[in-house]
């Protein structure tokens, strides 16, 4: 008797993953995951951004919104009433001429702000490299800039007055002490110009070390193995790397000029023709009770310094600087 045979077909493979109704829909649901995640990756750098924002908007929008506001009234700070006198404010702030003569005490400032940015960068470029006690020079250079504008302005109101401490020191040397170095206008302006100097001399110092510092070293090897020295890496390595922080300084030192308040206000109080433009306009505000013309006075400043800036970002734009 013969055996058949077996025709039975062979047993189907295994259905594979994908193949099973349960498995692609778990596929999907993998795939789709990103799809619903992507609205919320899109929100979440604004919920990072939400608090800063805010913050922004509420101290800084908000109130330079209502300044504007204010320069088209005659309110006084106090009343609820606030009358709207249009382009009133405004008008009086260029036909009266003591409002505009302050600005010629700003060119003292501006004058001393051009003689900083001087010394913080001979400065900068001298401890940029190898030197001995570099970093106390620093620290002398920087500690200035830390201290408080209110104790700054009561130090020198003592160190220039009658009998002071630039007296003695003059008296040392055989000098004459009979000279009132607040008295007069040229006189105290610049003594007050050169109290500026000594405190922000600091600032664009640490702005220029912090991009001299940031040049590649092996720039200054290349440069030393062709028999450069150090002016020919200043002029050729340091300056052209610096031009995007000295623009910036000197935006800094014109908007600086424009608006100083500190020293002038504690030592002079704005007498002997040492008033600024903004201790003219905190006196409307608060010795005359004429907030409104105060916020004229306010939005031209800040009118002036915008102009300023965007004439000198279009005479001097930032150029991509690859030194390497």
């Amino acid at each position: 008797m013969t055996r058949t045979a077996s025709t039975a077909s062979p047993p189907a493979p295994a259905a594979g993953p994908g193949r099973t109704g349960k498995r692609p829909s778990r596929h999907r649901a993998r795939a789709g995951s990103p799809w619903r995640g992507r609205p919320l990756r899109k929100l979440t750098p604004w919920l990072f951004l939400l608090a800063p924002l805010a913050l922004l908007i509420t101290f800084t929008y908000v109130p330079v919104g209502n300044m504007i506001y204010y320069s088209f009234t005659d309110w006084d700070g106090v009343s609820p009433d606030r009358d709207y006198v249009g382009a009133e404010n405004y008008t009086e702030i260029f036909t009266r001429p003591e409002l505009l003569r302050v600005f010629a005490v700003s060119f003292y400032y501006l004058a001393a702000s051009v003689v900083q940015i001087v010394i913080a960068l001979y400065f900068a470029a001298v401890l940029s490299f190898d030197l001995r006690f570099r970093n106390l020079f620093k620290g002398i250079l920087f500690f200035p800039y830390l201290i408080n504008g209110v104790a700054i302005g009561f130090v020198f109101l003592y160190f220039f007055q009658d009998g002071g401490t630039l007296d003695s020191v003059l008296s040392w040397f055989g000098a004459g002490t009979d000279h009132a170095w607040l008295g007069s206008p040229e006189s105290a302006n610049t003594s007050m110009a050169g109290v500026s100097v000594w405190r922000f001399t600091g600032l664009n110092f640490v702005l220029f070390l912090g991009a001299i510092q940031s040049i590649p070293g092996e720039l200054y090897e290349a440069a030393q193995l062709d028999g450069a020295g150090r002016w020919k890496q200043f002029r050729h390595i340091i300056a052209p790397s610096i031009r995007p922080v000295l623009s910036l300084s000197v935006i800094l030192a014109v908007s600086g000029s424009l608006s100083v308040f500190e020293i002038p206000y504690i030592m002079t109080g704005g007498a002997t023709e040492t008033s600024t433009f903004v201790i003219q306009t905190v006196k409307y505000a608060f010795q005359f009770n004429k907030t409104g013309l105060a916020s004229a006075c306010a939005v031209v400043l800040l009118a002036i310094i915008l102009l300023i800036t965007w004439i000198q970002r279009r005479l001097v734009p930032d150029e991509k600087v690859d030194l390497v």
